[in-house]
């Protein structure tokens, strides 16, 4: 099934379309080399094969999974032969991410010399998974995965090639496609499997029930720890933030469903309720914790409802980022600021020489004031005569009060400083 020309090729087409970055790599005359970068089975090893044989080069692949120094030497040494044979090099590195520094950097002078064309592909992105020196002489091509109606177009090639004696209606293929998931290499896979099953069962006529009795559901793409895993987490996270309760459950169920752990999820679930709620809604915070006891105490699949609950209630709760940001500034402030000395007067003291030294002299118990609130007194150092305000409350939620209470108070300190206080 792996195409043998361009035009075969199914999907990519912002790559692969007429004037499009490949195509016209194709069409110069002259490889270059480049870091094919996207998910399973999209079409990266057919490329560096298709770019092998139409530049009539001697494809040579190592995967980073298995391979070493060895085999990359013995990939040099076949290049040196093909340069005095007068025949060019594509070396193909799969998974390249997972080779370290020293193996990547091995790669340099052979690139740099032309001895070779390097095309690495890797799930993971370059950026981060690829040293800057290999990455500077190499072009980034991104790959998308394999959209609905391309899946479609390959599932009639391989049912036509596998002279396949079934029949899929509608819902069927719907299914089938959806398992796939952008996947060219699983829908091939989980056709060969279906055809197996058809034939075990004597089926013709294929729909939706056969194809779940025969076919485990296959988990959505989802590859823990990388750029899929941070980019869903990333979506649910400003989903929520968005105040879109649909969104913000589909981004989380889409988690679930390729398998991450419900108290990864709680953790961030935690953040967002202190970072995008704050005081607006005090009780996000609550919520969000009970949801992660809920799901430590009952699992799975009881105490995912929680989990659910948690991220529904975040969504449509007020939105105050001001403690975040408070703390932030606080935080930078504080970096910069040097360390400056306790005023006296709220320093503890808990012996006669600390008091004969004045510790905590003239300190106003706030709870003997009117009010309860010392007006006029001053808590920051000595030295800092313009006192920060890193805290600036929305007028959402209950922190809409709490802006309405800080502005009297400050009402109150000036008074008494007018005063002289």
């Amino acid at each position: 099934m792996r195409p043998s020309s361009l035009d075969q090729v199914i999907g990519q087409t912002h790559l692969l379309g007429p004037g499009r970055p490949l195509r016209l790599t194709f069409d110069s005359g002259k490889p270059h080399s480049m870091i094919l970068w996207g998910p399973p089975g999209v079409g990266k090893t057919t490329l560096a094969r298709l770019m092998a044989s139409h530049f009539d080069a001697d494809f040579i692949q190592i995967s980073a999974v298995l391979s070493g120094v060895k085999e990359i030497r013995e990939a040099v040494e076949r290049a040196r032969l093909n340069r005095v044979a007068g025949r060019q090099t594509i070396l193909f590195v799969d998974e390249v991410h997972r080779f370290n520094k020293a193996q990547q950097d091995a790669f340099l002078p052979h690139v740099e010399s032309g001895l070779l064309t390097f095309i690495g592909a890797t799930t993971e992105n370059p950026s981060f998974e690829v040293v800057g020196a290999l990455l500077s002489r190499a072009q980034v091509y991104v790959l998308k995965p394999l959209a609905e109606n391309d899946l479609a177009a390959l599932l009639q090639r391989a049912l036509l090639d596998a002279a396949a004696d079934i029949s899929l209606n509608d819902d069927a293929r719907r299914l089938l496609l959806g398992y796939a998931d952008g996947d060219a290499r699983r829908l091939l896979n989980l056709l060969e499997q279906l055809l197996v099953a058809a034939h075990s069962a004597k089926r013709q006529d294929i729909d939706a029930d056969f194809i779940g009795e025969a076919l485990a559901p296959s988990r959505r793409s989802f590859d823990k720890g990388g750029d899929t895993f941070y980019d869903q987490i990333s979506a649910l996270h400003k989903s929520v933030r968005g105040s879109n309760p649909d969104a913000a459950l589909y981004w989380f169920s889409r988690m679930l469903d390729g398998g991450a752990d419900p108290l990864y999820l709680g953790r961030r679930i935690v953040r967002m309720a202190v970072e995008d709620i704050g005081l607006a809604d005090p009780r996000a915070l609550t919520t969000t914790l009970d949801a992660v006891a809920t799901y430590e105490r009952l699992g799975s699949p009881e105490g995912e409802l929680a989990l659910a609950q948690a991220v529904l209630y975040l969504s449509v709760a007020p939105k105050s980022n001001a403690v975040y940001t408070a703390f932030s500034a606080a935080q930078a402030f504080i970096g910069k600021d040097g360390s400056r000395p306790v005023p006296v007067h709220l320093r503890n003291a808990p012996t006669r020489l600390m008091k004969e030294l004045g510790y905590g002299h003239a300190y106003r118990y706030a709870h003997d004031e009117p009010e309860a609130y010392a007006a006029g007194e001053h808590y920051f150092p000595d030295e800092l005569t313009h006192e920060p305000n890193f805290y600036h409350p929305t007028s959402r939620g209950l922190e809409g009060k709490i802006g309405e209470r800080l502005a009297y108070l400050k009402s109150l300190d000036s008074t008494a400083r007018k005063r002289g206080k």
